[in-house]
């Protein structure tokens, strides 16, 4: 890679509260999972985001933290209520904010995305169940009440203020694949006839109540983004032209930036790309540019004040710099790159020409291939070996990584499930 792509890709960025991002490197959330049983911090987690942060990427966003122990996407996720972690959550930022790398707290209510072997009594806007594809694996809910809405809104603001209590740099709303925040702004799933519900400025009204109370807990310096769809890629659902509005009023609200993904559990656009939903083909224009969401970004950037990040199918390092430099994104989101290779930041930094060696991963099962827990389960396994001070594997099985993730998952579960 030339000199001149590294430079591009090494520039700092100013976010609009004046804090900076060393270099236009993002790792985008992946639920670590390695949290305790009873969803509290380990030193697993601390030794992973020193991994990356000693990798050269400038912002570490990390993976699901729960606001609710009621209410958790999956076994061993972390839950942030009050601070009996204090001690583990400092020592999480110290490790996570080496070499002057942002860490940012991801803060998420799956809704109804909470599975029966957690929760057999999920919440959402409204009591809609899943396709019965899923309906196998979760329950269907119950419509929230006004009053759990405001206590679910205060909830977020909480695990915000003790976020930045413990050195976190940032947080970030967890707006996309189809969990509670999404849920409310998806007419899908969102069927309310309340000032929660009905127009797009009702449905918003939640995810903006969101941010204003993290705003109001944590101060105007202090780093709040969002992960938002550009739709949800279901019949009836959240469109791109309300994304682009939703994105455009929390921008002149005072986000601080806007990380662009799309779908949800039923269409699980995010996990592979275009491949993943209803098997439709990838466009030449994706194969050729590799990121998934870049013409949204183009078509939204000028429409909002607040940094674009882009996450999904970047591989090539060259490709990385050109869409910095075209303008259509200000970072580069990473997640399953940094897995197979931490490192990757500092190379391209460097000057080295990357290719992520990221590849399909195979059982030899057509059924489970298709499916996006194959990959999940995959990359699981190895964000569980870098935890535990191990390198990455790149070339484990992706037939005997699933049995165990399957039977680690199960375990777990029922022993969550014993706990409650």
């Amino acid at each position: 890679m030339s000199a001149s792509s590294a430079e591009i890709l090494g520039k700092p960025l100013t976010l609009p509260n004046g804090s900076v991002i060393r270099n236009r490197f993002a790792k985008s959330a992946m639920s670590e999972a390695i949290a305790t049983i009873d969803n509290r911090v380990t030193r697993n987690l601390v030794e992973l985001y020193r991994r990356w942060a000693e990798g050269g990427t400038g912002l570490l966003i990390t993976g699901n933290v729960m606001i609710d122990k009621r209410h958790v996407g999956e076994p061993n996720n972390v839950v942030l209520e009050n601070d009996r972690d204090r001690d583990l959550l400092k020592a999480w930022a110290d490790a996570g904010t080496r070499n002057g790398t942002q860490l940012w707290m991801q803060l998420n209510h799956p809704g109804k995305q909470s599975p029966k072997m957690l929760n057999r009594d999920p919440v959402a806007p409204s009591a809609i169940p899943f396709g019965k594809a899923l309906q196998g694996a979760f329950a269907t809910p119950r419509p929230l009440t006004e009053a759990e809405i405001e206590e679910i809104i205060e909830r977020f603001a909480t695990s915000a203020q003790l976020a930045k209590q413990t050195g976190f740099t940032g947080v970030q709303i967890h707006g996309a694949h189809g969990y509670l925040v999404s849920q409310f702004l998806s007419p899908h799933h969102n069927q309310r006839t309340d000032s929660w519900g009905g127009s797009l400025e009702n449905r918003m009204r939640f995810v903006v109540r969101v941010y204003e109370a993290m705003r109001s807990a944590t101060g105007k310096d202090f780093n709040i983004g969002i992960k938002l769809n550009s739709a949800d890629f279901q019949r009836g659902g959240f469109t791109e032209e309300e994304s682009m509005v939703v994105a455009e009023t929390l921008s002149g609200l005072g986000m601080d930036m806007i990380e662009i993904s799309g779908g949800t559990y039923e269409a699980p656009r995010m996990a592979k790309g275009y491949e993943v939903s209803g098997g439709e083909p990838v466009k030449e224009s994706t194969r050729q540019r590799e990121a998934y969401f870049l013409e949204y970004a183009e078509k939204i950037r000028d429409r909002v004040s607040a940094p674009l990040m882009v996450t999904g199918g970047f591989r090539h390092s060259d490709v990385m710099a050109e869409a910095v430099a075209s303008g259509a994104t200000d970072l580069v989101g990473l997640a399953r790159p940094l897995v197979i290779d931490p490192e990757l930041p500092n190379r391209i930094l460097a000057g080295e020409s990357v290719v992520s060696t990221v590849r399909p991963i195979r059982t030899g099962v057509s059924a489970i291939d298709r499916m996006g827990l194959m990959e999940t389960a995959w990359y699981a396994r190895q964000l569980a070996r870098m935890g535990k001070g191990k390198d990455p594997h790149p070339q484990d099985s992706g037939f005997w990584s699933l049995l165990d993730v399957i039977w680690t998952m199960s375990q777990r579960g029922f022993r969550t499930k014993l706990r409650a």
